[in-house]
């Protein structure tokens, strides 16, 4: 029997994000978490839904060629204030 695309799923740090969907994904989603929950391990739905997002990500071709070209999204600056810090060739601690 053919495994699915999405696979077992890796253990990763997590951030909440709320979405919102029409009834027939969130129907689809629900089957293809039965199938997937029949085939690897127990899964809620929502646990699959990062997975299938970076996997979308991974193969879309044009968002790959922007990437490698520096036209992706701009990283965000740091604030003042934030604990985000970089040390220089001195050592030197920069925020």
């Amino acid at each position: 029997m053919p495994q699915l695309r999405l696979g077992p799923l890796p253990k990763v740090g997590l951030v909440r994000l709320t979405i919102t969907l029409p009834e027939p994904l969130k129907e689809e989603l629900d089957q293809y978490a039965a199938e997937h929950r029949r085939l690897y391990e127990p899964v809620e739905t929502a646990a699959l839904i990062p997975h299938m997002l970076e996997a979308f990500i991974r193969s879309d071709r044009g968002w790959r060629s922007r990437k490698a070209k520096g036209g992706g999204a701009p990283r965000r600056p740091t604030l003042p204030g934030n604990a985000a810090t970089s040390r220089n060739s001195d050592g030197d601690t920069n925020a």
